[in-house]
């Protein structure tokens, strides 16, 4: 154990009592889905590459780390990432209490001349502070730590959903200059939705270093609730991998619904076929009055699930719903038959009298 001088006690002691007190937990009182995926925002202070933030925050797949910046699943570990870029970093969250944070990851191994504080501020940004490193590792006292000493480091999180609307929730770090307005505006959340889940009375009282939950809406899915991957959720602008590597799912701002493909090549083993009738998985198939898509439901330890979902326009609707029966069909052939008929008898009476009328003028 070190033994810190008189000196370094007094110097650390002073460092404790002027730092900020611990920041407001993000709120995380949902019961139906506990545990789920959340993002950070994390702006290295130095050039690093994508392997020193995945062993930083103890990312299990570095391939996460690019699908969470929509980066090809390819990219090189090694590529380069400048100073004051913004990485968004996957982490697992738990709720406990009313309140989320990462579950059982990042992993921290104190080094030579570590402090709680220079951690909290300098290592991870400011996203945790000194006490609540802390507390997740039962220090008694922050001042006395071990080089070597393995620390759990409790990052913000949520899995609220927002107005009823799958969320993933991001932790931003405010930078100076930023204004509510404008983070607003950026990630394209209502300006009250950011004062309520943060628990802002006055959008004026935003400071730089403070660190905000963002909820990003999140892709509307059919994933079904008995699969290995039912709390997955996936913000516009980019994408996961799923079902082993072998599902690609997206998500787009123009349907909000998760578009899924199988992958080629990712997977370390052979990745099984999903089909709805004569439709692969993500394949559309188009008539005269509906689109079908074989969309993706999940997967089990064997097999990955897939259902056809119908978009119909012969109803009268643009959304989601149920292909017309065939005695609909029937119903609305008849209607139009019965139409054409009653066309054709009144131009026929129209000629009759133009007859009569034609022969009487002669």
């Amino acid at each position: 154990m070190k033994s810190p001088s008189p000196f370094f006690l007094l110097i650390s002691a002073f460092i404790y009592l002027s730092s900020p007190a611990a920041a407001t937990p993000f709120l995380c009182a949902t019961k139906e889905t506990p545990t789920c995926q959340s993002l950070v925002g994390y702006i290295p202070p130095n050039r690093t590459t994508y392997a020193s933030i995945k062993s930083l925050f103890t990312v299990k797949s570095i391939r996460s780390l690019y699908s969470a910046n929509n980066l090809p699943p390819f990219t090189s570990p090694l590529a380069s990432i400048p100073a004051g870029a913004t990485v968004r970093v996957p982490i697992p969250c738990a709720c406990v209490g009313s309140s989320g944070s990462s579950s059982g990851r990042p992993i921290y191994y104190v080094k030579l001349g570590d402090g709680l504080d220079f951690i909290a501020r300098n290592i991870f940004s400011g996203f945790v502070t000194y006490q609540e490193i802390a507390a997740a590792n039962n220090i008694s006292n922050p001042n006395l730590i071990e080089v070597g000493e393995r620390l759990l480091i409790p990052l913000p999180c949520s899995c609220d959903a927002v107005d009823g609307t799958p969320t993933v929730h991001y932790a931003y770090l405010v930078a100076a200059g930023n204004s509510l307005a404008s983070i607003s505006e950026e990630f394209g959340v209502q300006q009250d939705s950011l004062l309520q889940i943060n628990g802002i009375k006055d959008p004026k009282d935003l400071i730089a270093g403070q660190v905000l939950d963002v909820p990003l809406r999140a892709c509307s899915s059919s994933i079904s609730n008995s699969s290995l991957d039912r709390n997955l959720r996936v913000a516009n602008g980019s994408y996961v991998l799923t079902a082993k590597n072998c599902v690609r799912c997206s998500c787009s701002s123009k349907s909000w619904q998760l578009d899924c493909q199988p992958t080629q090549g990712l997977s370390n083993s052979s990745c099984p076929v999903a089909k709805c009738g004569n439709l692969f998985l993500g394949n559309t198939s188009a008539s005269a009055c509906e689109t079908s898509t074989c969309a993706y439901n999940g997967y089990t330890a064997s097999n990955i699930l897939a259902s056809l979902t119908n978009q119909s326009t012969c109803n009268g609707t643009n959304g989601l719903g149920p292909v017309p029966s065939q005695d609909n069909g029937s119903a609305l052939r008849m209607k139009v038959i019965g139409l054409n008929g009653t066309l054709l008898v009144v131009l026929q009476i129209a000629l009759v009298t133009f007859g009569l009328l034609w022969s009487g003028i002669r």
